[in-house]
């Protein structure tokens, strides 16, 4: 079960009003007490009642003493720096409770006008709108208007840093897997109609290839001018040429 709320006004009943002090004393106290204890600090109460000739103080005199001779050693600034009194105390409240009620009604009002620029995104007029209405709709436009552009301008600024992330991944990327050479058999070139280009083998003119090569080769290269190189009449070594081929080689040995 809850407590019910405490009306914070002075009790005009007598006998009332002398319970409730009995109560919340003896709890002043205890709260005192436990401050101290938890925190470590230094703390004192001294209560004046007119239900009592003298006044009740925690924890007794002599530590009263010592922390009331503590507090007058600091400066005059710094005594009255948090010192309230009762008028002091409400003030700072009603303040509080002003600032909270200020905010409140301004997001009220700008939620209430939300709702008013969905209604006219949706083809409702503005022509029961009053001026100060009409202000505060431009106000919360203009403030929609400029988030937009803020996000429009942090996503720029993000894509070249994408993009710059992205293209040492693409230039590191493996480069797509070859093709495996197809061999086709002769039969079946010939029954599917498969053209087949042969590929000639290229000729090799390295030092390697020059060493395998035959002594008649060599001397003919080094005679070009078809004298008899030691193999016969210079007659049997011509070959002949068609009108179109090669010139420089017959196809008996470079096919």
């Amino acid at each position: 079960m809850t407590r019910k709320k405490v009306k914070l006004a002075f009790i005009t009943n007598d006998s009332a009003r002398k319970a409730t002090f009995k109560k919340r004393k003896k709890g002043l106290m205890k709260k005192v007490g436990e401050l101290s204890t938890l925190c470590g600090i230094d703390a004192c109460a001294i209560i004046y009642s007119p239900y009592e000739s003298q006044p009740e103080v925690w924890p007794n005199t002599m530590g009263v003493q010592r922390v009331i001779s503590q507090f007058k050693r600091m400066p005059e600034m710094e005594q009255s720096k948090k010192m309230v009194n009762q008028e002091s105390f409400i003030r700072q409240r009603i303040a509080k409770a002003n600032e909270q009620l200020k905010k409140q009604h301004k997001d009220n009002r700008e939620k209430e006008m939300t709702e008013v620029m969905y209604q006219c995104l949706t083809g409702k007029g503005m022509q029961n709108m009053s001026m100060p209405d009409l202000n505060d709709l431009g106000w919360l436009i203009d403030q929609n208007l400029k988030e937009i552009y803020k996000r429009i301008d942090s996503l720029k600024k993000m894509a070249p840093h994408h993009q710059q992330i992205s293209q040492p991944q693409a230039a590191t990327a493996p480069p797509p897997p070859a093709h495996p050479p197809v061999t086709l058999a002769a039969n079946d070139m010939l029954a599917g109609g498969v053209q087949v280009q042969e590929q000639k083998p290229s000729v090799d003119l390295t030092m390697d290839a020059a060493v395998h090569r035959p002594q008649w080769f060599t001397d003919w290269m080094n005679n070009p001018a078809g004298e008899n190189m030691g193999f016969g009449h210079g007659d049997e070594m011509m070959m002949q040429f068609h009108d179109n081929h090669n010139p420089m080689w017959s196809s008996a040995f470079f096919p």
